[in-house]
């Protein structure tokens, strides 16, 4: 014997109804029984349209035509011209039955729990029995059974109580009799003294377990609009997917906790006779689903997260609690007689303070009550007042085998606490079946993903990244991403999916990842004006987990929001040198806040485009070393200018070829003033631990002072060509000392200054050609031969490439 059961969603339509009796067809061949809830949304109706006739409001008799007219549509849908006149006419008197009912609300202006079960009642009835007439009409040899004749319940209106001993003997004793197909009402039932009542929350599916229980089916299948039981909420969690298989306790816990597949009263019956539950999906009717038995075979450790929304979190706290026997009793008891359902509990050890959750709904019927129990106590100040959180939601990772695994609660805060999700209060059962946390309703979606990722997808990272500059660097790393997507995915185990991008124009968002090919095109075809406010706003009101800001402009403005990106849990990847090299003050912030939030600054490019400068630097500090100077030609576009200077050029000549091949600034007096090689020899000095200033840097401008002056660049570059014999003296004096030329920056004695000076061939800066950069680190190890540090320090490809492997950094850390 099977019992299927199919719910609002399956019936729906008379298309969907049609559907459904294809998929019963095949049972046909062995003992099936089938149960169905009312058609989609009409239990919802009902219950408005009752409360339309309860407030007076006429309008309730043109939304019951709707559901009259409904009714009688399917009929002529799914049954014969030729059979329909008698099927009509009792929809018709069902309608009538129920119309006068609603008629006496509204007249007497009272809708008892009594009342409202009746009227309740009518979905199920008439889906039930036209569904019944549309098998017959098919060729199947069914009837309809009201599960009224033989579901016998307490008076408890809206949440009946069954009787099973009654129950189960009627319902073996109408089976013994009966050949036919039985299409059976769900969610219905009768009080002894011939009432109808109701089975409460998800009604259909217990009645179906009930007549599973008392049949002793081998199989109960639950036919829903989902493919089962999932690892998590599909609507919050894209990458939720079937869970296969699942025990009764599993299934329970996530139950209680928000998963509206199935729920605690239906597992009950089949508990108690060991059936099977499946969980299908009508619209996918070759999906094998999730099935619910005795035993939990998978060997994952957890089986599935879920979240419950609209909690509050009450706190009792005082000295008055501490080692006095009954206070818990007299707080539960409260609640109890309050009928306030407790969802959570947690008490510390010290006994200090207890704080459970509650349904936000009756937060101030809880809190006038506690406070109305412990008044002596409160006003002898021995207890505090009732404090309330609101606005809370409780996550819970659910799994039999967490029993005895060890790390499985270690997994879980890690993972909310790299993603900035705060944990307000914890319970654990000593069955180790479910770990339940109370966070920021806010959060929730943030927490299940970083949850799921971390227990189901732990091989795999997923990255969103926020983009800020769409220029060389920026379209170079979204080209890097785009080639190294599936290598990365592949071997790396990380996704990077580029949640938005920004140029000084326009923004562009989309949650789900933009085309990469495209996205560039599409931010200026589709992106809206460009406000970097908005545009964090827009950010951290995501509220993806793993998140990462990357600034791939220089602007001061950008770099004035990382503070709140970074309080915001988000990570930042720049390299940009404008908060680095800003005041003391704010650099220190901004590492403070990465450090305080649990998320990564990086910066690794403020200092030499891709090579590993700060990194290798504070891996030194971090052993132990120590640092005595640090020399530096850390302009790629100065040293091409004095490698490329030599006898017989002009240096305004060589400036203006610098320029053309893209090596400079717009305006080369922003390379030539040296400013730029001062902040990054700035940010070495203060990774180094040195509380400087820019203002402590002597940096030597290489602008003659007229041309400072030049309102436009080729103004300056007209100035310059004077100055071109002060340069040729320099370059002769240095070539007659069989030197070169190279502009430095040098930290040494506590002392900084970026100047214009000489090498000879002696000298590990005298072979540097091209763009390089080079790095001379002379430590307390590296005293006698300096750790030199040499490569392409100027170019968008090799700066993009350093953005790009900070941000895999980050992937690396989350994982």
């Amino acid at each position: 014997m099977k019992i299927l059961k199919f719910g609002g969603s399956s019936v729906a339509t008379p298309a969907r109804i049609q559907s459904v009796i294809e998929i019963v067809k095949p049972y046909l061949r062995e003992d099936v029984a089938v149960v169905f809830s009312a058609f989609g949304g009409v239990t919802d109706v009902l219950i408005q349209i009752s409360r339309l006739a309860l407030e007076g409001n006429l309008e309730y008799k043109a939304t019951l035509a709707d559901i009259e007219r409904r009714h009688l549509d399917a009929v002529r849908a799914l049954v014969g011209v030729q059979k329909q006149s008698s099927i009509l006419a009792q929809v018709k008197f069902t309608i009538n039955e129920l119309e006068d009912v609603l008629h006496g609300v509204y007249l007497v202006k009272e809708r008892t729990p009594r009342t409202l079960d009746y009227i309740m009642s009518f979905g199920e009835r008439l889906s039930a029995y036209i569904i019944a007439e549309a098998f017959k009409d098919n060729g199947v040899a069914a009837e309809f059974l009201d599960a009224r004749r033989v579901v016998r319940t307490d008076a408890n209106f809206g949440y009946a109580k069954v009787d099973f001993d009654t129950t189960n003997t009627q319902i073996r004793e109408h089976f013994s009799r009966q050949q036919a197909l039985q299409i059976i009402t769900g969610f219905i039932g009768t009080s002894e003294t011939g009432e109808t009542t109701t089975l409460g929350r998800s009604g259909s599916d217990y009645t179906a377990a009930i007549f599973a229980g008392a049949l002793q089916a081998s199989d109960l299948e639950i036919w829903t609009d989902v493919d089962g039981m999932m690892t998590a909420d599909p609507r919050l969690v894209k990458k939720a997917f079937t869970v296969p298989q699942m025990s009764y306790e599993e299934a329970m816990e996530l139950s209680h906790f928000g998963a509206k597949v199935i729920f605690p009263a239906t597992m009950q019956p089949a508990m108690v006779n060991r059936i099977p539950i499946w969980i299908k999906n009508t619209f996918n009717p070759t999906f094998q689903g999730t099935v619910i038995h005795a035993e939990s075979k998978n060997g994952k450790v957890i089986k599935g997260i879920s979240s419950m929304n609209a909690i509050s979190l009450l706190s009792v706290q005082g000295s008055g609690l501490l080692g006095v026997v009954g206070a818990s009793a007299r707080l539960f008891a409260t609640l109890a007689r309050e009928r306030v359902n407790v969802i959570l509990i947690s008490q510390a050890s010290s006994e200090h303070s207890i704080c459970l959750a509650i349904e936000s709904q009756y937060t101030r019927q809880a809190k006038t009550a506690i406070e109305k129990e412990f008044q002596y106590e409160i006003r002898n100040e021995e207890i505090d007042e009732v404090h309330v959180e609101t606005d809370l939601s409780v996550i819970a990772v659910v799994g039999d085998n967490m029993k005895q695994s060890p790390g499985t609660s270690g997994r879980m805060f890690s993972a909310l606490g790299k993603n900035g999700v705060n944990v307000m209060a914890i319970a654990q059962g000593s069955s180790e079946r479910n770990i339940s946390a109370v966070v920021r309703q806010a959060d929730v979606a943030k927490a299940l993903n970083a949850l799921h990722e971390a227990f189901f997808l732990s091989d795999r990272k997923l990255l969103n990244v926020f983009l800020v500059g769409t220029g060389l660097i920026g379209k170079a790393l979204i080209n890097m991403v785009r080639e190294q997507f599936n290598k990365l995915a592949e071997e790396n185990l990380l996704e990077v999916n580029i949640v938005a991008i920004a140029n000084s124009r326009k923004m562009l968002f989309q949650e789900a990842g933009l085309p990469l090919a495209t996205c560039l095109d599409e931010n200026e075809a589709k992106g809206e004006a460009m406000h970097m406010e908005k545009f964090v706003e827009h950010m951290v009101s995501l509220n993806l987990p793993n998140s990462i800001f990357v600034d791939c402009t220089s602007s001061e403005e950008v770099t004035s929001f990382y503070e709140a990106i970074l309080s915001a849990s988000i990570s930042v990847v720049t390299p940009n040198k404008k908060a680095n090299s800003a005041s003391l003050e704010k650099y220190k912030l901004l590492k403070h806040t990465a450090f305080r939030r649990g998320v990564k600054f990086l910066y690794e490019t403020n200092v030499g485009a891709g090579l590993p400068v700060i990194n290798t630097l504070n891996d030194l500090l971090l052993s132990g070393d120590k640092v005595i100077s640090i020399e530096g030609v850390l302009s790629g576009t100065l040293n091409f200018i004095f490698s490329s200077y030599t006898a017989g050029k002009k240096f305004s000549d060589v400036v203006k070829e610098a320029k053309a091949k893209g090596y400079t600034e717009p305006d080369p007096r922003d390379d030539l003033s040296g400013m730029d090689v001062a902040r990054k020899i700035l940010i070495l000095s203060r990774e180094a631990g040195l509380p400087y200033e820019l203002s402590d840097i002597t940096v030597e401008n290489l602008v003659p002072a007229d041309c400072r002056e030049q309102t436009s660049v080729d103004a300056f570059f007209t100035a310059l060509e004077k100055h071109d014999s002060a340069f040729e003296k320099l370059l002769a004096e240095a070539t007659a000392r069989q030197e070169k030329l190279r502009y430095m920056a040098v930290l040494k004695d506590g002392k900084v200054a970026v100047s214009l000076g000489t090498v000879n061939d002696k000298h590990p800066f005298y072979s540097l050609s091209g763009s390089d950069n080079i790095i001379l680190l002379t430590t307390e190890r590296y005293h006698e031969r300096p750790m030199v540090i040499r490569g392409p320090g100027a170019g968008a490809a090799v700066t993009a490439a350093g953005v790009f492997a900070d941000v895999i950094r980050i992937g690396h850390y989350a994982r």
